[in-house]
């Protein structure tokens, strides 16, 4: 029986509307398309039986693999070292542009770069999650795969190809011998009946050229010039990856199902947009410099907003319809159930009007001022507010415990108020500024009385308990409390003592804060980085310069970051995390300014 490779194990590569994973060993073992959130082409990463995958690897077992990635690309190298030789695999995806498409195409050059050796290549798709059988049909230049809704076409590079593939028991198989010097290679072409061709080798390369060159001219943009250049570099393309770019929405992650726990049942579908992590976004590509794609999001927030009262989540063209159901996959290494959809999505998650607002205020700030009719809307949301935010919510982790009174949703919506007056005053334009003034202070004296616990010397999570929560980290980043003021101070110990382990932190403890759910959890990567925030504002910098320092060392080979870090240091959750990687560039921002 086949087995699944380690999340931490992949790479990403994407056309900024979809985007695939593969595997140290040479294997795509995720892929969907046309977009981000359809359904899948390859999942063999949920369930290495039916899921589906594309494979190039040695013929025998007798090799060693490394990855990298092209310095400042999004092209994926896999090398596989065998005692005769030494070949490489270069996966990437060509730019598909701003405009919605159907059509997207996986290239994989292969080279042999010493010695020679013996090659196989396999594809299999399942479409559909597994739940449609591909149908296989062999062509003068190449092979198609259908189902009744998904076509792939297998485009060799050269036509002699043809004669050596043979079908397989779920798809098609290749065996080549490969001396030093030699290339080739494939495009798989997902959509409406691609018809399959014979595609010359210098077209692949032509489309190298061209991936790699968009990739370091948008990656040259970064005005970051500090300590972590790396890393930021390689955060930066992957929250681009990340994000939809015929609407300027960012997803959450790549991937659906992925547990949090390995067996556990939570394993959510992250393919969406969540008006918080997107918001956050905004802070760090604003950091970097890319103004562009903070506007093309601030974009696509603002017609959600106008639409009404926003959701926590979207799909990436701004629909709301996100049913969940079980898959009948096995699951990432048994953890079921297997989800897709995400019902959280109906959810009172108070906390994103602040998120959201301050986006807006950051992007005012660096000269994105609000039009018109778009300052009415969000006129209209903050009035809205006045009249809801006292109210308990679900809270920004998603419980499925029932709604508290939370503290961090309280400190955001005093954020939502706070920006917006500073908007307004700053614009000059009409708004009720007393109203909202009357209901931040309102909101201030409330988390001050009632979400401070005296005996226990710490904010809390909701205003019923006396335990902690990561969220709380926030309160000084957004200018709720001083970083040095004592009531902070003794919180920020209350996380040390309660949620932190050898510098990694948990969310909140669900023995003590019980959220619906079984069994427990990793710690949550974009709440170490916020602690590393937290840490520098406070005044412990060689605390917050190490915990950093080792955070980095739980990224994975190419620098990828999941949503969690397991207690071995396995990568926990979906795959690659938005939030964990913005939390890392916002990170070194905050720590090169107080290093100096």
């Amino acid at each position: 029986m086949e087995t699944v490779a380690p999340i931490e194990s992949h790479g990403i590569i994407g056309d900024l509307q979809t985007a695939a994973l593969v595997g140290q060993d040479g294997t795509i073992d995720w892929f969907c398309a046309p977009r981000f959130d359809s359904p899948s082409i390859f999942a063999a990463l949920l369930d290495a039986e039916r899921g589906g995958l594309c494979r190039v690897r040695p013929e025998t077992d007798d090799y060693v693999t490394r990855q990298l990635y092209l310095p400042g690309t999004a092209i994926l190298i896999t090398r596989f070292m065998m005692p005769a030789g030494v070949g490489e695999v270069l996966d990437f995806m060509p730019v598909t542009g701003d405009e919605p498409t159907d059509r997207h195409h996986i290239v994989r050059l292969a080279r042999m770069v010493r010695g020679h050796g013996r090659f196989v290549f396999e594809c299999a798709p399942a479409f559909d999650y597994g739940r449609d059988e591909a149908q296989v049909a062999f062509t003068g230049s190449g092979v198609l795969f259908s189902s009744g809704k998904q076509h792939l076409a297998l485009n060799p590079a050269r036509a002699e190809m043809m004669g050596q593939i043979e079908r397989t028991e779920r798809g098609v198989r290749l065996v080549l011998d490969a001396a030093e010097g030699d290339t080739g290679g494939v495009m798989l072409t997902a959509g409406p009946d691609p018809s399959p061709r014979s595609v010359p080798i210098e077209e692949l390369w032509q489309l190298y050229h061209h991936t790699r060159d968009y990739w370091r001219d948008w990656a040259g943009h970064s005005r970051y010039t500090g300590r972590w250049r790396e890393q930021v570099e390689r955060s930066a393309i992957t929250l681009k990856l990340l994000t939809y770019a015929p609407t300027g929405a960012p997803v959450a992650a790549a991937t659906a199902g992925l547990p949090e726990l390995v067996g556990g049942e939570r394993n959510w579908d992250y393919r969406y947009t969540w008006i918080r992590d997107g918001s956050l976004s905004v802070h760090a590509l604003l950091g970097l410099g890319y103004r562009e794609e903070a506007k093309a999001f601030l974009r696509w927030m603002r017609t959600r907003i106008t639409e009404g009262e926003p959701r926590i989540m979207y799909r990436v063209d701004g629909s709301p319809d996100l049913p969940e159901i079980d898959l009948p996959l096995r699951g990432y290494r048994d953890s079921r159930p297997v989800r897709i959809g995400n019902d959280a999505n109906g959810q009172l998650q108070l906390d994103i009007f602040g998120e959201a607002l301050d986006a807006v205020y950051r992007g005012f700030r660096c000269g994105l001022r609000p039009a018109y009719d778009g300052w009415r809307h969000l006129c209209a949301a903050v009035d809205r507010l006045c009249d809801t935010w006292d109210q308990p919510d679900d809270g920004i982790w998603e419980s499925r415990g029932g709604r508290r009174d939370h503290t961090y949703g309280r400190l955001m919506c005093w954020v939502a108020f706070d920006r917006a007056i500073r908007i307004a005053r700053a614009l000059g334009a009409p708004a009720d500024i007393a109203r909202w003034t009357a209901a931040r202070d309102a909101v201030h004296e409330q988390v001050m009385t009632r979400g401070w616990n005296a005996e226990a010397g710490t904010f809390t999570q909701h205003y019923e308990t006396d335990v902690v929560d990561a969220a709380l980290l926030y309160m000084p980043m957004v200018g709720f409390i001083g970083a040095e003021d004592p009531r902070w101070l003794s919180t920020l110990r209350a996380i040390d003592e309660h949620l932190v382990s050898d510098s990694l932190v948990y969310r909140y403890d669900p023995a003590r804060s019980p959220d619906g759910l079984a069994g427990a959890e990793g710690t949550f990567s974009m709440c170490t980085f916020w602690y590393v925030d937290a840490l520098a504002r406070s005044g412990r910098l060689d605390e917050a310069r190490l915990t950093f320092e080792k955070m980095l060392t739980y990224s994975n080979h190419v620098g990828l970051y999941a949503e969690e870090i397991g207690p071995t240091g396995e990568q926990l959750g979906n795959f690659p995390q938005a939030f964990s990687h913005l939390g890392l560039i916002n990170a070194a921002i905050r720590l090169d300014r107080a290093l100096g």
